[in-house]
């Protein structure tokens, strides 16, 4: 079975959305989940988690003795060690694929203006960035990542191949969907779909995930053309 723990200042939010649909029908059978609770590792009377920075500036900083007690009250298993954090490497489907595939995962949910560094460097935490936005603490990043990791679990899609060819897999972004009725106020579904010709609808959907990766991610298209063509743009393949 896949383990994530995730160590938080509020473990009531979990399962969260990870309760419900996919996630949640594999909950207990493809992956556990153990919340545990930041604060009951203080080391006052007060059950305090955060000092002000050193050097002075706004907010406070999550103290590095709370959160290394926390972390060692779980042991170390060797499964990856992340902190969801605005500076961390922006995640990627690849680096999704890779944690789904191992033993599972410990997250920490970052607060207040950030974490000690010096906790960082000695529990040899990954820095994790869901996107260019600052979120309030890392609760809702990491279900994002957890439901990103758990929906490629064994079993826990309905079809097998459904993770194969989606978004940034190639790495290019998925082509459009269609599905009945056939026409909607004016708009009809693309014929190739509805042909029968498996082929054609092959074709049809690889020539329109190049031409929205093209429109829509310049970088991922940048990366794709290097990929096939050391770096020259051959247009004509979406044209």
């Amino acid at each position: 079975m896949w383990r994530a723990a995730v160590l938080t200042l509020y473990p009531a939010m979990f399962p969260g959305v990870l309760g419900h649909a996919l996630a949640g029908r594999a909950l207990g059978r493809a992956w556990s989940l153990d919340a545990r609770d930041i604060r009951a590792h203080a080391i006052d009377r007060h059950a305090t988690v955060d000092d002000a920075p050193a050097g002075g500036g706004p907010g406070m900083v999550l103290r590095a003795d709370v959160l290394a007690a926390a972390l060692d009250a779980g042991g170390d298993d060797g499964r990856p060690r992340l902190l969801m954090t605005p500076r961390g490497t922006p995640l990627a489907q690849a680096r999704i694929r890779e944690l789904a595939s191992g033993p599972g995962v410990v997250i920490v949910c970052g607060r207040f203006e950030g974490v000690d560094e010096r906790v960082i460097e000695a529990r040899g935490l990954e820095e994790v960035s869901v996107g260019d936005v600052v979120l309030s603490g890392g609760e809702a990043a990491a279900q994002l990542l957890l439901d990103a990791c758990v929906r490629l679990l064994p079993g826990v899609m309905g079809h097998e191949a459904s993770g194969d060819s989606e978004s940034f897999e190639a790495p290019l972004i998925e082509h459009p969907h269609y599905t009945k009725p056939r026409e909607f106020e004016g708009r009809s579904v693309p014929p190739e779909l509805v042909s029968g010709d498996h082929k054609a609808t092959a074709r049809w959907r690889r020539l329109a995930s190049l031409q929205a990766t093209r429109a829509r991610r310049p970088d991922l298209w940048a990366k794709y053309v290097a990929s096939i063509t050391g770096g020259v743009d051959k247009r004509r393949e979406t044209e």
